[in-house]
C-alpha cells in the first residue's frame, strides 16, 4: 500500500507525524497523500475520521482503489511537506465503540437465532445491522442482547492482526473474507473472529453497553438498530428525561406510567365514541334543517351546500338523511387544504343521474368521481370551500333549468 496505515496497529493513536508524498485536487478540494496516517478512510461500513493536519481541517478521508493511497481532503492548502496530524478523538472512539459492539451483536445473533449479518451501517445518528431472518421474537431479541452485554461485562480482550493463509484456515471466521490477501482478523477472545479493517477497542468493557433500540422488517430481512457506549448513555438520558416529564405531567411516578397511559387511552376511546355519536346526531339535525330549507327546482327540491374539511363519510350520512323526504336532491361538498369531496344523492322518486352530474362537478375542480344514478361520490385535490360551492351551484342551476340528464348526455 502506498500509505502506511498506523491505525491498523494502534487505534488509540491520537497524533502522528507524516510527510506529504502527493498533492492533488479531489472533487474541487485540495487533498494530500501522506507516507503514513492514523486517520481512517471510509470503508467496511465505518465512516472516515476527521481531524487536522498542521491546523488545517481534514474534511474527508478516502481510499484510492488504484494503489491503496489514503486521500486526505482538506478545508485549505497545506504549506509544509512535513505535517503533524491530529485525530478527532471523540468521533474516533465513538466509531470504535459502535463497530466493536456490532461484532459482538452479530455473533450473538448467530448463536441465539442462527441469523447472519448481511449488512452494516454506522451513521452519525444511528447504527444498524441487517439480518437474513424476518421473524425474530421479543424473547429472542432479549436473549441476544443479554449475551452481547455479558461479553462486554466480562471485558474480554479484543485484538487485531494480519494473518497468513495457513493461519486463516484454522480460524472460525463468522463469514468468509472479501479480500484475498493482507487479511486482518479482529478477535473478541473466545467469542468472535471477523476479517475486518476497522478500528476497535482493546477490550470489550470499553464498549460500555450494547442496547437494541428498534427492529424493522424489510422483506425477508430484519434491520436492527442499536447503540453502544456513549450513544447508549445519551439515548438513556433522552428517554429518562422524557419519561420523567410525562410522569410529572400526569402526576404519577414513572413506575405507574403504564397504568396511567392505559387509563388515558381507555378514557380517550370512550370520549371519541361519545363525540362521534354527538357529531352524528348534530349532522342528522343539520341535514333535516337543510332538507326543510331546500330550494324549489322544477319538480323537485334541491340542497346545494359546501363545508370546510368535512369527510366523504359525513357527507354521505347527511345526503342520505336529506333524501329520506320525497322529491329531494342533495348536492353536498367539502373544501380542504389537502383534498375536496363531493357527494350527490336523490330520492327514489326523482329522475336524475347523480353519477353523471357529479362527474361534471368534479371535472370543474380538476377531479373525478363515480357511483350509481341515485348516489355518487368523488373529489379532487386541494380546493377552497368557495370553489366547491361554485361547482355545486353550477350543477344546481343546470338541474333547475333543464330536464334531468342521462348518462349518454355526457358521452
Amino acid at each position: 500500500m502506498k500509505t502506511n496505515r498506523l491505525y491498523y496497529h494502534n487505534a488509540y493513536l491520537k497524533t502522528f507525524g507524516a510527510h506529504i508524498i502527493e498533492r492533488i485536487a479531489h472533487a474541487g478540494q485540495p487533498a494530500v497523500v501522506l507516507d503514513q496516517t492514523a486517520l481512517y478512510p471510509t470503508g467496511g461500513g465505518q465512516p472516515h475520521d476527521t481531524g487536522k493536519l498542521n491546523s488545517v481541517q481534514v474534511t474527508d478521508v478516502i481510499e484510492r482503489e488504484a494503489d491503496g493511497a489514503v486521500l486526505h481532503l482538506l478545508a485549505g492548502e497545506l504549506g509544509d511537506n512535513q505535517v503533524n496530524g491530529e485525530i478527532d478523538w471523540i468521533r474516533r472512539f465513538d466509531h470504535m465503540q459502535q463497530h466493536s459492539g456490532q461484532h459482538i451483536l452479530s455473533q450473538a445473533f448467530i448463536q441465539i437465532a442462527q441469523a447472519e449479518t448481511v449488512g452494516f451501517h454506522l451513521g452519525q445518528d444511528n447504527v444498524t445491522i441487517d439480518l437474513d431472518h424476518a421473524d425474530l421474537s421479543p424473547a429472542t431479541i432479549q436473549q441476544v442482547e443479554d449475551m452481547a452485554n455479558q461479553i462486554v461485562f466480562e471485558d474480554r480482550p479484543v485484538t487485531a492482526r494480519f494473518v497468513t493463509p495457513g493461519e486463516l484456515e484454522h480460524l472460525p471466521l463468522r463469514k468468509p473474507p472479501k479480500a484475498e490477501r493482507d487479511i486482518r482478523v479482529v478477535q473478541i477472545e473466545g467469542f468472535d473472529w471477523s476479517a475486518c479493517g476497522g478500528t476497535h477497542v482493546s477490550s470489550a468493557g470499553q464498549i460500555g453497553l450494547i442496547k437494541i433500540i428498534r427492529l424493522e422488517r424489510r422483506g425477508k430481512e430484519t434491520r436492527v438498530e442499536f447503540c453502544c457506549g456513549q450513544r447508549a448513555l445519551a439515548d438513556y438520558d433522552r428517554k429518562n428525561e422524557m419519561l420523567a416529564q410525562v410522569a410529572a405531567g400526569l402526576s404519577v411516578g414513572y413506575w405507574e406510567l403504564d397504568k396511567a397511559v392505559s387509563r388515558l387511552l381507555a378514557e380517550n376511546k370512550e370520549a371519541r365514541k361519545k363525540l362521534a355519536e354527538a357529531e352524528g346526531k348534530l349532522m342528522l339535525y343539520e341535514a333535516s334543517e337543510l332538507a326543510a330549507q331546500a330550494q324549489e327546482a322544477g319538480p323537485f327540491k334541491l340542497v346545494a351546500h359546501a363545508w370546510a374539511e368535512r369527510d366523504a363519510a359525513a357527507l354521505r350520512l347527511m345526503a342520505k338523511k336529506i333524501i329520506e323526504q320525497p322529491k329531494r336532491i342533495a348536492l353536498l361538498g367539502s373544501g380542504g387544504a389537502e383534498r375536496s369531496a363531493l357527494v350527490f344523492a336523490r330520492s327514489p322518486d326523482v329522475e336524475a343521474d347523480m353519477a353523471a352530474w357529479l362527474r361534471q362537478a368534479a371535472s370543474r375542480l380538476g377531479g373525478k368521481g363515480g357511483g350509481q344514478s341515485e348516489l355518487a361520490q368523488g373529489g379532487s385535490g386541494p380546493a377552497s370551500i368557495e370553489q366547491v360551492q361554485a361547482a355545486l351551484d353550477w350543477v344546481a342551476s343546470q338541474l333547475g333549468r333543464s330536464a334531468a340528464p342521462t348518462r349518454s348526455s355526457f358521452g
